[in-house]
């Protein structure tokens, strides 16, 4: 499980996982704004989350490109 499929479940955030041979540019679009909001998340919730600034900055970081491995079926 990626940080950004843990994220999703516990603020709200929409991340669908599905294993699929063909990705949209909806798929991008959504995973950029994801990896955007991440980017965007105070110290304080990301430690509820129990997730470090240092791994969350990463994930924000990664090219849109750069998919969840269970997107890459």
């Amino acid at each position: 499980m990626t940080i950004l499929t843990s994220l999703g479940r516990q603020v709200g955030l929409s991340f669908r996982s599905t294993a699929r041979k063909s990705l949209s540019l909806t798929d991008f679009a959504e995973l950029s704004r994801q990896r955007r909001a991440l980017a965007k998340l105070d110290s304080r919730s990301l430690e509820d989350m129990g997730i470090s600034r240092r791994a969350a900055d990463a994930e924000a970081r990664r090219p849109v490109w750069d998919v969840p491995a269970a997107w890459r079926c």
